[in-house]
């Protein structure tokens, strides 16, 4: 059971790997499109900037790669960016981020629907927050609305064991589109997605690499969806 952490030359990535190694899995960084496409699982880590990764994944080679081998049916676990980069579009370093009068944002995965934008500094009641978003807040139940009719909610297998309210630790600046694979959600200037899933595919806002205990649950989930599979 290898897991690959995908290695997009943005970052350090180790953490994520003694993460999973701690939950009982045989996981390696790799650059090389080729091992990607030999791993029994992929984790995208979230490191830099949404535009900045998917130049870079395009120029490795690693986008089609992540594409194929989910839609193969492999287990697939976006952290943070990594998360961000499971939809189709990002204005995070865009060109359109930087002139109104562009239209172009830098492609993702396409795995899921939408685009991921910024966080708001005001709320709908106009009170100010500190962006970007820093520090430990807590996982909620996804609203029925945004529900999707697969692993809706807590029965999620990823976060197995891990209850409505728990804290994590997050550190963004641009959050993903509600969708009906939004699982939880998380309040700071808005209520954004903080866990995503579809099929195979999980992503997750915060960082359980650095979320203490509930980070290590949700690590060990996922070895489990990974060794189940």
């Amino acid at each position: 059971m290898r897991i690959a952490v995908v290695d997009y030359h943005k970052g350090n990535l180790k953490s994520v790997e003694r993460g999973l190694v701690a939950a009982g899995a045989e996981a390696f960084v790799t650059d090389n499109a080729a091992a990607l496409a030999h791993a029994d699982a992929l984790v995208l880590p979230g490191v830099g900037a949404f535009a900045d990764a998917s130049a870079s994944m395009q120029t490795l080679g690693q986008m089609e790669v992540i594409r194929d081998r989910v839609a193969a049916g492999i287990p697939f676990l976006g952290i943070c960016l990594g998360m961000h980069l499971l939809f189709e579009e990002g204005v995070e370093g865009s060109p359109q981020e930087d002139d109104e009068q562009s239209t172009h944002n830098a492609p993702g995965l396409a795995i899921l629907p939408g685009v991921v934008t910024a966080l708001p500094r005001i709320d709908a009641q106009g009170k100010s927050y500190k962006i970007p978003h820093v520090g430990w807040n807590s996982i909620d139940v996804a609203a029925p609305t945004s529900q999707g009719t697969e692993q809706a909610g807590f029965d999620n297998p990823l976060l197995e064991g891990i209850q409505p309210g728990e804290f994590f630790y997050f550190t963004h600046g641009y959050v993903a589109p509600d969708t009906p694979c939004t699982v939880a959600t998380t309040a700071h200037s808005i209520a954004f997605p903080s866990v995503v899933a579809y099929k195979n595919a999980f992503g997750a806002q915060f960082h359980p690499e650095k979320s203490s205990d509930a980070g290590a649950v949700l690590l060990r989930n996922f070895v489990n969806i990974v060794r189940e599979g």
